[in-house]
């Protein structure tokens, strides 16, 4: 079995746009366990008061599956082990698991340490000895390995033998500046194993500076190594560490191992976008297995193939991690997207004139500068009203927007009218915003929740705006994306294109509205998992 350790919630956080709190990464390590994460690493007790506090909130949550582990570096020269300061913080972190990181390059021992080589061997050994005594596991970083074992090969095995003298059940090799490419990993792996014995437990933690760390890591496995270091999303340090979303599938789908509970694998998709959701970041779309575009078919050739066999445009069915298949409609789209995307939202295209209309219709307004492959709403409306079957829910009479500066030093004051008819009744309003979108919208919201009251639970996600024809200057063409939630949940985007971006603002503000009321919700997800598993 490959065990899985995940350090999200501690090289994670080394990221530059990265910080947690101490409950946020409570909350991480609460949906890591319920994914069948083996090993979670906590943080380094002896460093900040954060991780601290994080320790201390974690003792009192009943994890199912996973250890929580706490990191640490080896003892300093004038310290004995049982009085330095980061040992005896880790030992009152209450954890049962410690990592502890030593040097395995001669050239940090004599300029980063400034200590002799043998010294660096004592301090290894008897830091994990010491602690070796006071927990159940503990385990071994070898900082820098791989770049130690090419610089001096003798004293990088020296090092990995002063920890298991100390106690270590676990080696894990550590290419900390992420600079070693696979083929010399794998070479310098079976020599370790060969000089070492197949009996000493090897882990593998790889950083991305070589755009090479997921690879690394699954050719380890190959080699022996049976656990695994990374991080969620593969955030981290510099470029970031190895991905698990993308290990922990290649690992159990590709190459056969077992790694976590495969009811638990249609749950990655998820807990990918939760930890980005903790952790303030944008999902990346584009990101394997997980990403939202991962699994999406934009060119006409492609949907055609795909509808007749998923498996020749995909490499796994993407319900397996928790995704799910999209087909987009752009200009490169043929009938097929329009046929699958139809299928999708349960819409009748009518006669195969009316498909080729609807066809002709987006390749018209994507010269214009539309673009529906992140604005499935608006595509949906757009259908409707192609086959005349769409029904406005108000009738548009007229907005005016002023925007008014009375001081240098104050921000301007924004003020929006709206005028719109809802069954022969008039509704005229008006509201002040933090700027002219802002006040449209919320202009537009006042006069139709008098009719539609379920509107108070749609809200703006976000707000998207591109310049598309820049050598224009200011009366380029702008496009506008907004994406809009609901209180279920459910998400659905939609686009507007003018000249002016206030008109293409509200272009894409009605298209929300009225898909909201044309569906119950917005976006379909799939129903991969049993969503109180999520």
């Amino acid at each position: 079995m490959i065990k899985v350790y995940d350090t999200t919630l501690r090289d994670g956080t080394q990221a530059e746009d990265i910080s947690l709190l101490a409950d946020d990464k409570v909350r991480i390590a609460k949906r890591l366990d319920k994914f069948g994460i083996h090993y979670i690493e906590g943080g380094w007790p002896g460093s900040n008061p954060k991780d601290f506090s994080f320790f201390n909130k974690i003792r009192e949550v009943d994890l199912k599956h996973a250890r929580v582990t706490a990191f640490g570096s080896t003892r300093k020269l004038e310290n004995r082990p049982d009085q330095d300061p980061n040992l005896l913080a880790i030992i009152e972190s209450g954890v049962e698991v410690a990592t502890i990181f030593g040097k395995s390059w001669d050239f940090h021992v004599s300029d980063a340490l400034h200590i002799t080589l043998d010294e660096n061997l004592a301090v290894i050994e008897d830091s994990l000895a010491y602690l070796k005594g006071r927990m159940d596991e503990v385990f071994y970083d070898a900082e820098h390995f791989f770049d130690g074992f090419k610089n001096n090969r003798e004293y990088a095995m020296a090092t990995l033998r002063a920890a298991i003298r100390g106690g270590a059940q676990v080696l894990v090799l550590c290419d900390t500046n992420g600079g070693t490419l696979p083929d010399e990993l794998t070479g310098i792996i079976d020599i370790v194993r060969r000089e070492l014995g197949d009996e000493i437990a090897l882990g593998i933690h790889l950083h991305n500076d070589s755009e090479t760390a997921v690879a690394g890591t699954l050719l380890a496995v190959r080699h022996g190594v049976r656990q695994v270091q990374g991080t969620i999303n593969g955030f981290g340090e510099r470029c970031g560490n190895a991905n698990l979303t993308s290990i922990i599938p290649n690992l159990q789908v590709k190459m056969g191992y077992n790694v976590i509970n495969p009811d638990n694998l249609c749950k990655l998709a998820s807990l990918s976008r939760y930890v980005d959701e903790i952790a303030n970041k944008r999902p990346n779309r584009h990101q394997p297995f997980v990403g939202r575009s991962a699994f999406a078919h934009k060119g006409g050739i492609h949907v055609s193939a795909v509808q007749k066999n998923p498996m020749t445009y995909e490499h796994i069915d993407p319900e397996m991690v928790g995704n799910q298949r999209r087909v987009l409609v752009s200009d490169l789209s043929g009938r097929s997207n329009i046929i699958y995307k139809a299928r999708e939202y349960d819409l009748d295209l009518g006669t195969r004139e009316e498909t080729a209309e609807i066809l002709k219709r987006i390749k018209e307004l994507e010269e214009q500068g539309f673009q529906f492959e992140g604005a499935e709403a608006s595509f949906e409306l757009l259908v409707k009203k192609t086959t005349g079957r769409y029904r406005p829910i108000f009738t548009f009479k007229g907005f005016r927007v002023n925007v008014n500066k009375f001081r240098h030093d104050r921000p301007p004051l924004t003020e929006a009218t709206v005028m719109i008819e809802v069954g022969g009744e008039t509704e005229h309003t008006a509201s002040v915003g933090e700027g002219p979108v802002d006040a449209l919208n919320k202009a537009l919201r006042k006069a139709l929740e008098k009719f539609y009251p379920d509107l108070k639970n749609v809200r703006l996600d976000d707000y998207k705006v591109r310049i598309l024809s820049s050598d224009k200057g200011t009366s380029s063409i702008t496009r506008v994306l907004i994406e809009s939630r609901d209180e279920h949940g459910n998400k659905w985007g939609t686009v507007g294109v003018s000249t002016n971006i206030i008109e293409a603002s509200w272009q894409a503000l009605i298209d929300g509205i009225e898909y909201k009321y044309m569906r119950k919700g917005g976006e379909n997800e799939a129903p991969v998992c049993d969503p109180d598993d999520q």
